[in-house]
């Protein structure tokens, strides 16, 4: 199994949760992806689409772990290519979320610059999915004390899929160490 870890905005290979999931990983037979991501959404995706694309069969040998905006990266591209993602507090409404964010930044893990942009984004809401089909083929791990995003958009963007809410805790999920093998093992289920 392949498994792509898509980071969220201005976050990077080098978060908690990546290098976690890559730790697990790495003792398993499982190919673990993480890349730097592009700031431009659909750059970004395109990425990602490479990577699926050039290894396997992508129903069946790829799952996503998404955090943050990567959750709404990974909600479309297991909509595109029948995946299974596992969500860890996922933007719903991202282009809502960041429009206030066009402009210079930071990366969290290092100084590196990039530019949020307008035109970033119409790229967002062109990957909007408004309803998942195949709710099996998601998890959604969601904190109550989420302080950026709204757990109950989280939850009620994913109905039908399995869901673990965690009560309180906050964006980052400051205890994910609790919770790799979890995610981890639904990445690697066979889907029914």
């Amino acid at each position: 199994m392949n498994i792509l870890y898509l980071h969220g905005f201005r976050s990077s290979p080098q978060s908690m949760k990546a290098r976690l999931m890559a730790a697990h990983f790495a003792a398993t037979s499982h190919r673990f992806v993480c890349p730097q991501l592009p700031a431009s959404p659909a750059a970004a995706m395109a990425l990602a689409c490479e990577f699926i694309e050039d290894r396997g069969d992508a129903a069946r040998d790829w799952a996503l772990i998404g955090s943050s905006l990567g959750g709404y990266y990974a909600t479309w591209l297991a909509e595109r290519y029948g995946c299974r993602a596992a969500l860890l507090n996922p933007a719903v409404l991202p282009a809502d979320d960041l429009a206030g964010y066009v402009g210079e930044h930071t990366m969290y893990h290092s100084s590196e610059p990039f530019e949020w942009r307008a035109e970033h984004l119409q790229e967002l809401l062109d990957l909007r999915i408004e309803h998942i089909t195949q709710p099996e083929r998601y998890f959604l791990l969601a904190a109550t004390g989420d302080e950026v995003l709204d757990w109950r958009q989280m939850r009620d963007h994913y109905p039908g899929a399995r869901q673990h809410i965690i009560e309180g805790s906050d964006h980052a999920i400051g205890e994910f160490a609790a919770y790799v093998v979890t995610v981890a093992n639904f990445c690697v289920e066979a889907i029914r």
